[in-house]
C-alpha cells in the first residue's frame, strides 16, 4: 500500500487483508514486512533492531525465528498441517526438525480444541524449546496408524528483535501514547485490528497540523516488545506521557469494551468511559484484574504509566479467540474497524479539548447584546441561552471541560462548539488557544 492524502474505510480493509497471512511472531521476517507495510501508510515510522541477547529489565530478547516451511506428510502420502496453507498449523517458535515417527508419537506434538473441532488453535513455545503442530479436532480424528513423515524447516538462532515506533509532535511536549502489537499471525481481531487501527489513527492525527499534543504511537511484540519500549524510554515516558491506550481487539461489530489502567482513575480512564457511554450507553466495563494484553507492562508497579484500553469485544471474551474463527469479513468487518478508528479519534479529539475555562465577566454577563440570547420568546433560542449560562457557571478554572460536561451530563464534543462561541464572544478564556481547525467534527 503506498500513502495516500486522504484514507477511507476500503484503505483500512485492504491493509488487513495484505497483512493477514504474513507470519508474525515476536522477531523474524514476517515482522519486519509487516513494518515496512505500515511504513507506507505512515513514512515517519522509524523501524528499529534490538539484538538478541539485549537484556530488558528482568526480561532477555529472544532468538530470531524464521520458517520456509513446515507441513507433515501422513502414511497416505498426502500433507497434512501446511504451515503455506494457515501458519496457524505451526506452534509458534518451533524448533527445525526433520524425522520420521508412528502416530502415538505424533500426538504428543499436536494440539487441536476437541470443544471447538473445526477450529485451528493458536499455540506457541517462545521460551523452551520444543516443536509441535496445530490442527482442527475433526483432523486430528481421521488420523491414522503408521509412520509419519515430520519436516520443520526453517531457524532459530542470534538476530534480532524488530518494533517499530514514530513521534508526531504537538505545540506541548505532554505525550499521549498509543500502542499496539505485531506478534500474532493470522487472527484479525486479536492482531490485524489493532495494527491497522493504529496505523490510520497515526495517519488522521499526522494530517492535524495545529495539534496541541505530542502522539507517540509504538508497534511492537507484546509483553517483550512493551518491557524493552520501557527499559529504553522509562524516565521520558514517566516524564511526558499525560494518556494513552493499549490498541488491541477493536475491529469486530459485536459491542465495546473497556479495561482500565490499574490506577483507575487517570484521564485515559475518565475520558474512554465518557466516550464510550456517548458511542455504546452498553459498552462493558472490565477491572484491572481482567488485564491481559499489554497495558500490564505500561500500568505495572514502577511504571505507571496512564494507559488504558479501549476494545470492541475484549480478548478472551469471544468464542473464535485465538483460533483460525478468528476471521477477516466475520469476526473482523469494514464497519467494526470504522467504528473501532471512530472511538479513539473520538478520544482524541475529547483530550484535545479538555481545556480549562474561565469566565471573563463579573456576574451574569449580558448574552442580547451579544446575539446569544433570543430577542422573542422562541423555546429553542431560550434553550440554547440557558446552555450558554450553564456553561459559563462552571466556568471557574477550576474545572475542565470534561468535568463540567460530567456535572451537566453532557457529552464534551456536544458542547465544545458553545465553548467555541463564547471564547469568540470573550466570555471566557481557556488555558490554551482553541484549535478549532484540529477539529474535523466541526465540518
Amino acid at each position: 500500500m503506498k500513502s495516500k492524502t486522504t484514507l477511507n474505510l476500503d484503505d483500512i480493509f485492504v491493509l488487513a487483508k495484505t497483512i493477514f497471512p504474513l507470519n508474525r511472531s515476536l522477531t523474524g521476517n514476517g515482522v519486519r514486512e509487516t513494518l515496512r507495510i505500515i511504513k507506507e501508510i505512515i513514512p515517519e515510522l522509524k523501524i528499529s533492531e534490538v539484538k538478541s541477547g539485549t537484556k530488558a529489565f528482568d526480561w532477555i530478547i529472544p532468538d530470531e525465528w524464521n520458517i520456509e516451511s513446515a507441513y507433515i506428510i501422513g502414511p497416505d502420502g498426502k500433507k497434512i498441517c501446511d504451515y503455506s496453507e494457515n501458519n496457524l498449523h505451526l506452534v509458534g517458535y518451533s524448533e527445525p526438525v526433520s524425522k520420521k515417527i508412528k502416530l502415538q508419537e505424533l500426538q504428543l506434538h499436536l494440539y487441536s480444541l476437541p470443544e471447538q473441532p473445526d477450529a485451528i488453535p493458536y499455540v506457541t513455545s517462545y521460551y523452551e524449546d520444543k516443536w509441535g503442530f496445530c490442527l482442527s479436532q475433526n483432523d486430528r480424528n481421521n488420523l491414522v496408524d503408521g509412520d509419519y513423515d515430520v519436516l520443520i524447516k526453517g531457524s532459530k538462532s542470534r538476530g534480532s528483535l524488530t518494533y517499530g515506533d514514530l513521534v508526531l509532535k504537538g505545540r506541548s511536549k505532554k505525550e499521549i501514547l498509543f500502542s499496539t502489537y505485531i506478534c500474532h499471525p493470522s487472527m484479525a481481531n486479536n492482531e490485524i485490528s489493532g495494527i491497522c487501527v493504529s496505523a490510520f489513527l497515526a495517519k488522521w492525527i499526522s494530517e492535524k497540523p495545529d495539534r496541541y499534543y505530542t502522539y507517540r504511537f509504538i508497534f511492537i511484540p507484546e509483553t517483550i516488545g512493551s518491557i524493552y519500549y520501557l527499559s529504553k524510554h522509562k524516565k521520558h515516558l514517566q516524564k511526558r506521557v499525560v494518556a494513552g491506550f493499549n490498541v488491541t481487539c477493536i475491529g469486530d461489530d459485536r459491542n465495546y469494551s473497556f479495561l482500565p489502567s490499574r490506577n483507575g482513575k487517570t484521564i485515559s480512564d475518565r475520558i474512554a468511559k465518557h466516550v464510550l457511554g456517548k458511542i455504546d450507553p452498553s459498552f462493558k466495563i472490565y477491572s484491572w484484574k481482567d488485564r491481559g494484553s499489554d497495558e500490564r507492562q505500561y500500568s505495572a508497579p514502577k511504571i505507571d504509566l496512564p494507559i488504558a484500553t479501549i476494545m470492541r469485544t475484549k480478548y478472551g471474551e469471544y468464542p473464535e479467540y485465538h483460533t483460525s474463527l478468528d476471521a477477516l469479513g466475520t469476526v473482523v468487518t469494514k464497519e467494526g474497524l470504522e467504528g473501532g478508528l471512530a472511538a479513539l479519534k473520538n478520544t482524541i479529539l475529547c483530550i484535545e479539548a479538555n481545556y480549562y475555562p474561565v469566565v471573563s465577566t463579573f456576574g451574569e454577563p449580558q448574552l442580547s447584546k451579544r446575539d446569544l440570547y433570543p430577542k422573542t420568546s422562541i423555546k429553542s433560542a431560550q434553550e440554547e441561552a440557558r446552555l450558554f449560562l450553564d456553561l459559563l457557571t462552571w466556568a471557574d478554572g477550576t474545572k475542565s471541560l470534561l468535568d463540567i460536561a460530567e456535572i451537566m451530563g453532557a457529552y464534551m464534543l456536544d458542547i465544545l462548539p458553545y465553548f467555541t462561541i463564547l471564547a469568540s464572544k470573550n466570555l471566557i478564556t481557556l488555558d490554551r488557544k482553541p484549535r478549532v481547525k484540529f477539529f474535523g467534527y466541526f465540518k
